[in-house]
């Protein structure tokens, strides 16, 4: 049975931040016409995680609802990079990298969105034309004041810190994104505030309905206190191995389950079932999203193998004792495996103060904790690096 539009609104609602205004997208759906709901990506990177994800569930959100989705990849404006949130200037890339990025991003992004009816444009494909004339005039639009009232820009300044110019341009361009494409809604993290109100007040001036605010949170990292970013080391990437991607779920906190469960699948914990079970659906819920079913069900053998009956040998990646014949020290062996076994480069400080001398490293049970130890392998033996990453040896 098809939903009224007050059921529709608190749908939409549900895991928002804010919506600029309740009133406004109410008075939009009921003209019943698909709406144009705007997300803008700047891929400055080639892979997305979980924290990526929430905006853009909300706007699969919309398009299951049959509204039209449009995913802008900022393919000029990361030349330049968002300073929403930032303390320093992001270090610029080149089209070309942001262009590699974008492939794979919008790659992953599918897995969430329906590919046959999003729209996928470039911002490039306008800011590209503009003469100098016409930045001029779209400048003049906005005052220097407004641009002042940002937090990150107000507190780089009161520290002493540099504001380059070109920054400021970054909330008109995401603004003038808006107007370009008409948008009814647009989605983004709650630091997004400013960029989109600018959007607002640029549709207004070209004679336009102004676009709805719908502010997302930032979703907490596997620590439960920062937000989820590869910088901390805190993220579950959406490619990531369908064994690493439950593990990572199965270590997160009861309360940030709950999150997860809210952002990430847009759904309530079932509270009859225990913590733990209840994880477990959440992790395979998840890895099945990005992965399939049939992994799913495999990743949770295995951890349950691994930690609820004690197996060191689940999951563990054979490799041939070939690739490792000879003496090498526990350093010099650490370092090999990260790298030929798991494809992960890590420094020999890092191997040395994070697994070596916390004990994190054993060799079939027993802790290694000597880096210039010398060790020669053996068909059947097992090196287990860290929780995620063992190793067994075979002929």
């Amino acid at each position: 049975m098809p939903m009224n539009v007050s059921e529709t609104l608190e749908l939409l609602a549900a895991g928002t931040d804010r919506v600029i205004s309740i009133d406004h997208l109410r008075k939009k759906l009921e003209e019943g016409r698909p709406l144009r709901i705007k997300l803008g990506v700047d891929p400055t990177a080639p892979d997305i995680h979980f924290g990526h994800t929430v905006a853009l569930e909300k706007l699969r959100q919309f398009q299951s609802l049959g509204h039209t989705a449009i995913l802008i990849i900022g393919d000029f404006t990361a030349t330049i990079g968002d300073p929403s949130g930032r303390s320093a200037t992001r270090p610029p890339l080149t089209r070309e990298e942001v262009l590699l990025n974008a492939k794979t991003y919008t790659e992953q992004a599918f897995k969430i969105l329906d590919r046959d009816t999003t729209e996928v444009v470039y911002n490039g494909d306008w800011f590209r034309k503009m003469t100098y004339e016409e930045v001029l005039k779209l400048n003049s639009r906005v005052t220097m004041q407004q641009m002042l009232q940002r937090e990150d820009f107000k507190t780089r300044i009161e520290k002493g810190q540099e504001v380059r110019l070109h920054e400021i341009q970054y909330p008109i361009m995401q603004g003038w994104d808006s107007v370009e494409i008409k948008s009814d809604v647009e989605i983004g993290g709650t630091d997004q505030l400013f960029n989109i109100l600018v959007g607002r007040d640029l549709q207004k001036e070209e004679g336009l309905d102004p676009q709805v605010v719908m502010l997302v949170p930032l979703l907490e990292g596997l620590d439960g206190v920062k937000k989820m970013s590869k910088s901390y080391g805190n993220y579950i990437g959406v490619n990531e191995d369908p064994q690493e991607m439950f593990g990572k779920i199965m270590s997160t906190s009861d309360k940030l389950m709950d999150r997860y469960y809210l952002l990430l699948l847009g759904d309530a914990r079932d509270q009859s079932l225990h913590p733990m079970e209840a994880k477990k659906q959440l992790a395979h819920k998840l890895t099945a999203r990005y992965h399939d079913d049939a992994s799913a069900i495999e990743a949770r053998q295995t951890w349950e193998a691994r930690f609820s009956q004690r197996d060191s040998s689940a999951g563990a990646k054979e490799i041939s004792l070939s690739q490792f014949s000879g003496e090498r020290t526990l350093l010099e062996l650490c370092s090999a495996v990260y790298e030929t076994v798991f494809e992960i480069q890590k420094s020999n400080g890092e191997l040395r103060k994070q697994f070596i001398n916390t004990g994190a490293v054993q060799l079939n049970g027993s802790k290694m904790t000597d880096p210039h130890m010398p060790i020669t392998l053996s068909e059947g033996d097992l090196l287990r690096l860290s929780k995620k990453h063992t190793a067994k040896f075979t002929a």
